[in-house]
């Protein structure tokens, strides 16, 4: 596989690059957390930037233009989206799971009323979206999830909570897995949903995290009455579809993440020059040079995982377990490249944002807070390592497993 882009390929990224510094909010610092004092300055930000993008050309590549989109290739659609992460991931944030989950899950399995009702809004920066699968009891097991659907006539009456709903505060639409039949195996009892968040019944609750930001929200059900051509595909195919849903999360996305890793080497080495420990820069003391070395592998081992799976997209496949690989890698190995980052600042590692000394205004020091959940969102490591082990390595499933559902 040869990865590097053709002539042609080079003068887009060099284009859009020009397009997207010159487009950008004022006064934007890539190198400072966060840009905006508020989530809605943040959603303003995102809807203005997607609604240049569409006008100019640039917003869902490989879409179909009876959609909305360009019908270019998804190569097109990499280059649009690694350009952004590396320039304005804290915008680009806002619609990750719009264009990387909804968008791509509604093309693949959504009806023709659908598709015309929400991938140009999606695409232009009309809607932001949320994804509403996990529950108190059904994170890594969403299979587990209880929130209730219940038919009446044309619509379906949905009670219920949902927790870990990223940006539901700033949401339009959410994408909800819901039980419609409790009377069969959990798999099969789901039904997949596209509620609006302004219907009478919908309850948002932020919660703080411990970066002092609220991205994550609890939302709450009661009697929410949602039009039954709003459920994608059939009655009970729910599970199918959210793991449609969750494939795509993992493909195009890895190429993306390691862009924002590259990112974040960049602002490490422009550190270490300027850093010192024991009266030295520490880009000259050998334990912290393996350390970034190690991160610029990472980010590279990131990368290349993810075009493999471009590769395979290009060639008319369709995302499968192997995306666990890449969010397996880009969760931990973030984790890592921000640790690495503040153990070099030494005891100014301490130092949040707001401080005279601090460096880089506590950028590191709020992603080494938020790196925390990457690996448990979106899957917890245990689980991607299952379901590489499993269905990827097609190795015998965990006994330990099999001997508790067996009583053992």
């Amino acid at each position: 596989m040869d990865f590097r882009l053709n002539p042609e390929q080079e003068a887009f990224q060099k284009e859009f690059v020009s397009w997207l510094e010159k487009n950008l909010p004022d006064g934007w610092d890539p190198s400072r957390y966060p840009n905006f004092e508020s989530g809605e300055e943040l959603a303003d930000a995102y809807k203005d930037l997607q609604g240049r993008l569409f006008k100019a050309g640039y917003a869902g590549m490989y879409y179909p233009k009876a959609y909305g989109g360009q019908g270019k290739s998804v190569m097109e659609e990499a280059i649009v989206l690694e350009a952004m992460a590396a320039a304005c991931m804290e915008i680009k944030n806002v619609g990750l799971i719009t264009h990387g989950m909804i968008a791509p899950t509604i093309l693949t399995c959504g009806s023709e009323a659908q598709k015309q009702e929400f991938l140009s809004r999606i695409l232009d920066g009309t809607h932001i979206w949320c994804q509403g699968f996990s529950e108190p009891d059904a994170g890594s097991d969403v299979a587990n999830v209880s929130t209730r659907a219940e038919r009446q006539d044309n619509h379906y009456i949905v009670n219920g909570q949902k927790v870990w709903t990223s940006v539901a505060q700033l949401s339009d639409y959410c994408m909800l897995l819901v039980r419609t039949d409790p009377q069969v195996k959990k798999h099969k009892g789901l039904s997949y949903l596209l509620v609006d968040m302004k219907l009478p019944g919908v309850e948002v609750r932020p919660t703080a995290q411990i970066t002092g930001e609220a991205e994550f929200n609890e939302i709450f059900f009661d009697n929410v009455r949602v039009p039954v051509d709003m459920r994608v595909g059939e009655e009970g195919q729910g599970w199918q579809i959210a793991i449609t849903t969750l494939m795509f999360e993992r493909t195009v996305g890895d190429v993306t993440m390691a862009a924002a890793l590259g990112q974040k080497i960049d602002l490490m080495i422009e550190m270490a020059q300027k850093c010192k420990r024991s009266g030295k820069p520490v880009i000259e003391d050998p334990i912290f040079r393996q350390r970034l070395g190690q991160a610029y592998i990472d980010t590279m081992v990131t990368k290349y995982h993810g075009l493999r799976s471009l590769n395979h997209l290009i060639r008319g496949g369709i995302p499968g377990p192997e995306g666990s690989v890449g969010k397996l890698l880009w969760s931990e190995f973030n984790q890592r490249i921000c640790e690495a980052a503040i153990n070099m600042q030494g005891p100014g590692g301490q130092l949040m944002s707001g401080s005279a000394w601090g460096i880089h205004d506590g950028y590191w020091q709020f992603h080494y807070l938020r790196s925390r959940g990457n690996t448990i969102e979106a899957g917890t490591s245990e689980i991607q390592r299952n379901i590489i082990g499993e269905r990827v390595l097609e190795l015998p499933k965990d006994m330990s497993r099999v001997n508790e559902r067996q009583g053992g």
